[in-house]
């Protein structure tokens, strides 16, 4: 018994030494191990559907751009403030600028669209939720596009026009531009272009160079596509995989955002490395974002069954281009 007791004595010393040095581990390592931020709650259709209503009838290799850009919103707004500083720049000597800036690809393809890019700006609640909503719900927002795309071709306000290509398949409806230099973006009320009334995205405002005021859908605005296309960024270099869960295409390969601004959910091995990092760069980039909360609180405010401008209700196809002298119209059905 004299040697047993001395021997327990040592056991339990150890046990309390190894017990407190746990405790100092678990001290020092604390943050690193802290509960993970909670998910944000999942949009439903009906509010995808509501976000992507105002770029649901553009080409899609734009398309491939807005989302891409989206989970970069405050290099849209750098963005957008270098493009109003330069824009008396030449083409060329813009582009080769713009190569020259630390942005995403995506965000740099935007450059040219100018309308785009300043729409988004203008809306950077919306932006910043559709690129979350990309990130985060790739395939329930993809299908969202396509439920408008087949919304809006049902109301009679998406078909083949002498600058657009709308082609079906399968369940797919796929819109291209048809020449191979230039693209139209459709101009359209997004609230009232798919038929039935839709909510309208609380506090979006419509840019007038891509709203149409009144039902149908118009194609005034168009871009010649050479600028960017020495990069790499152009618009050639970009597309939309509809069959692979709505993946976007930059250079033949799948695009990956490394956005330290909206974060990834899906991808459990990189959050706390991206809240890490979203919180350090806030203070260089509050000022984008010190008017909203993104990833869906907007819509506490959100009112259904009022077009942008109240007023207009009703169907149909219009459209005139310009710069082409060709002017069209086309009947529609509710």
């Amino acid at each position: 018994m004299r040697f047993v007791q001395p021997g327990v004595a040592l056991l339990l010393s150890w046990c309390l030494l190894l017990a407190c040095m746990g405790e100092g581990f678990a001290r020092q390592t604390g943050p690193q191990n802290s509960p993970l931020p909670p998910q944000a709650v999942q949009e439903s259709p009906e509010q995808l559907q509501q976000l992507v209503a105002p770029i649901a009838l553009y080409p899609d290799a734009l398309i491939a751009q807005i989302l891409s850009a989206a989970t970069y919103p405050d290099q849209v707004v750098e963005a957008e403030k270098w493009v109003e500083q330069y824009k008396d720049l030449a083409d060329g000597d813009r582009a080769k600028e713009i190569d020259k800036q630390p942005w995403d690809p995506s965000v740099k393809a935007l450059t040219q669209f100018t309308a785009v890019l300043i729409n988004m700006e203008m809306n950077l609640a919306w932006t910043s939720e559709l690129g979350d909503a990309y990130l985060n719900q790739q395939q329930d927002l993809t299908a969202a596009i396509q439920t408008m795309r087949q919304r809006a071709r049902l109301a009679g306000n998406l078909q083949t026009t002498p600058v657009e290509a709308v082609k079906t398949q399968g369940q797919t409806i796929v819109i291209q531009p048809t020449a191979i230099d230039e693209v139209y973006i459709p101009q359209y009320d997004p609230w009232l272009v798919y038929g039935a009334s839709l909510a309208i995205f609380p506090g979006w405002y419509p840019y007038p160079g891509l709203f149409l005021a009144g039902p149908g859908v118009a194609f005034d605005l168009g871009f010649g596509l050479g600028f960017g296309a020495g990069f790499g960024w152009g618009w050639h270099s970009w597309g939309f995989d509809w069959h692979s869960g709505g993946r976007v295409i930059y250079n033949h390969n799948s695009y990956t955002s490394h956005s330290t601004t909206i974060v990834n959910r899906n991808d459990v091995h990189s959050i706390r490395a991206n809240v890490d990092r979203a919180h350090a760069a806030s203070g260089t980039h509050r000022s984008a974002f010190s008017g909203f909360d993104h990833g869906g609180t907007a819509r506490a405010n959100s009112f259904r069954g009022q077009s942008s401008f109240g007023g207009f209700q009703g169907g149909g196809f219009n459209a005139g281009i310009h710069g082409g002298g060709v002017g069209f119209h086309g009947g529609g059905r509710r």
